[in-house]
């Protein structure tokens, strides 16, 4: 089963490696991997994504905790949360098929960022199925170049929220 894991670690030379290289060593395969700031300019925040079931999840934070910078991991699978990736398109484009492209753009909510006259870049942002689905649709037209971030999460709720 797939697992979105949060990881809040301090932001300093090295971290990332040190947890690439965990789940190297212990044979996990990472599927995403998504590193940003956070409102704390000392910290920093991990999304990975990663395969595994109960036990090898469990082994993965405990495995994690044990990091010297790693201040928080949360495993946000079956929990609410808000997950969201980004991909940029390039499309083959011709006079006849432009208006098209740009109406599927349209109806997926991406915009159109680049333009020549035989081919438009697109910026599409949203769930790891909305992507997929837009790009199917340009295999069609000829996809030029492709490059897609991973996923990035959120929790739905604070844990310093109470439940109503």
């Amino acid at each position: 089963m797939q697992h979105m894991i949060s990881v809040l670690v301090e932001n300093k030379f090295g971290v990332l490696a040190r947890i690439a290289g965990l789940f190297c060593g212990r044979g996990y395969n990472i599927d995403s991997l998504t590193v940003s700031p956070t409102d704390d300019s000392g910290t920093s925040k991990m999304t990975i994504v990663t395969t595994g079931d109960a036990a090898v999840i469990e082994q993965i934070e405990k495995q994690l905790t044990k990091l010297i910078d790693v201040i928080k991991v949360s495993d946000l699978t079956g929990s609410k949360f808000i997950e969201r990736e980004l991909a940029l398109i390039k499309v083959k484009t011709k006079t006849s098929s432009r208006a098209e492209i740009m109406q599927i753009t349209e109806i997926f909510k991406g915009k159109i960022v680049n333009v020549y006259p035989d081919e438009l870049t697109v910026e599409i942002s949203g769930g790891g199925d909305k992507i997929d689905a837009f790009v199917s649709l340009m295999k069609h037209f000829g996809i030029i170049e492709l490059a897609r971030t991973g996923k990035v999460a959120i929790g739905r709720m604070s844990e310093n929220t109470a439940s109503c």
